[in-house]
């Protein structure tokens, strides 16, 4: 214990008798700590704060729809109208293997819904309860459509959470009441707050969800729809998934296989796949920015520890002359060097940490965002240090090598 205190004393009268050189240095160390960590911190909650615009949705869905051809094709001219059908997706399920859930989506936009003198112009939405694996639904009251719903057509909605907050402002549990739609009367049987940045056919808060087959029946639709979404199964190539399908519809409607405007397509996995390859290029960049700014704090101690070899040239050559060995002058330099970093990183972790907490509590305030952490996490704090240290020896290394050489013969003649 004698040892670790007089070698605690040794560092700090080195850092005293450099102090100018000694703080510059060590700040630089500390910025770059506190940068690199606080933009990791920044970066995390960031991608925190993205993912959640992207919950319930799952990555491995495909969302289809029909458009004007572009190209003639069997006869047809271009610009032809065209339409899926359940027919479609029967034709799916038996003919491609790689599918999933296939399931169909009808929207008729800005429809008026009332309660108890209240209105909201909603998106109207019919889903069938399979639905419910492409986005799942956050039930904050009652539950979200089942299968009995759908096969008896059951009069029942899901509303969105905007809708709820506008037709029942005191935020009492709707389950039960009824909410006019078009002049007839849906029980509601859940509420819905999920969010989402993907809007299909319109925002998930603001929508209105009624039984497929029932909104098919009551807009006399004939089995035909807006979308078409579909998830791929575990294992499968969505790529080649998709080639199928699009070769199925193209034989089944007359449609020009390559004619990619006609048959739209949105990969959700190639949307998460974006967003990954983006956080992970700001996570690279703010790496080489922080190491490059560690790596100057290194050298500067690097510096600051050669002044100090030179400024104590007859010290250690006195301490040669009565017996220290090039070991032991090795070992007090570095150790030096390695306490001049450590002490500023930690600083450095120390108050990044506050900084990030802080900006965690403020974003978290907004009810919209939810609580977000910004915080980084143990283990990188933990490697932080290891580097800090890595970096105080190889910065105290060539300082170490140039004491060892000190002969004291050469110190004496010095002095």
């Amino acid at each position: 214990m004698r040892f670790d205190i007089d070698r605690l004393k040794e560092i700090v009268d080195t850092l005293a008798r450099n102090r100018s050189r000694t703080f510059l240095t060590g700040f630089g160390i500390f910025w770059g700590i506190f940068m690199l960590l606080v933009m990791l911190g920044a970066g995390n909650g960031l991608k925190a704060m993205l993912s959640k615009n992207f919950e319930g949705f799952t990555s491995n869905a495909v969302i289809m729809g029909a458009a004007p051809t572009s190209k003639p094709y069997g006869g047809f001219k271009r610009d032809r109208q065209w339409t899926m059908d359940m027919s479609d997706i029967q034709a799916i399920k038996s003919l491609v293997p790689e599918a999933g859930i296939v399931t169909p989506m009808l929207s008729s936009w800005g429809s008026d819904v009332s309660y108890g003198g209240r209105n909201f112009a909603a998106n109207l939405k019919g889903l069938d309860y399979e639905y419910s694996g492409v986005e799942t639904p956050e039930m904050l009251f009652g539950r979200w459509l089942n299968q009995v719903d759908c096969s008896q057509e059951r009069k029942v909605c899901v509303i969105g959470k905007r809708v709820w907050e506008n037709i029942f402002p005191d935020g009492s549990d709707p389950c039960g009441k009824y909410l006019k739609i078009k002049d007839m009367q849906y029980r509601i049987i859940g509420v819905d707050c999920r969010r989402s940045a993907i809007s299909i056919n319109g925002n998930s808060d603001q929508a209105v969800v009624i039984p497929s087959t029932l909104m098919d029946k009551l807009d006399r639709r004939g089995g035909k729809f807006d979308i078409m979404c579909f998830t791929v199964r575990d294992g499968a190539d969505s790529q080649v998934m998709q080639e199928k399908i699009r070769n199925l519809m193209a034989r089944r409607h007359s449609l020009d296989p390559t004619d990619k405007s006609a048959i739209m397509m949105l990969d959700t996995k190639k949307i998460f796949s974006i967003v990954d390859n983006l956080f992970k290029g700001v996570n690279i960049l703010v790496l080489l920015v922080g190491l490059g700014t560690l790596l100057a704090g290194a050298i500067g101690v690097s510096n600051i520890m050669m002044v100090t070899v030179k400024e104590r040239t007859t010290e250690i050559g006195i301490r040669r002359a009565i017996g220290a060995t090039p070991k032991m002058i090795l070992s007090q330099i570095i150790t030096e060097s390695v306490g001049l970093t450590v002490i500023a990183g930690m600083l450095g972790i120390l108050v990044s940490t506050g900084v990030l907490s802080l900006v965690g509590k403020i974003v978290s305030a907004n009810p919209e965002n939810g609580p977000v952490s910004f915080q980084i996490g143990f283990w990188t704090a933990i490697g932080v240090l290891l580097l800090l240290a890595v970096l105080g020896i190889l910065a105290g290394l060539a300082p170490a090598m140039r004491a060892m050489e000190i002969k004291p013969v050469d110190a004496m003649r010095e002095e």
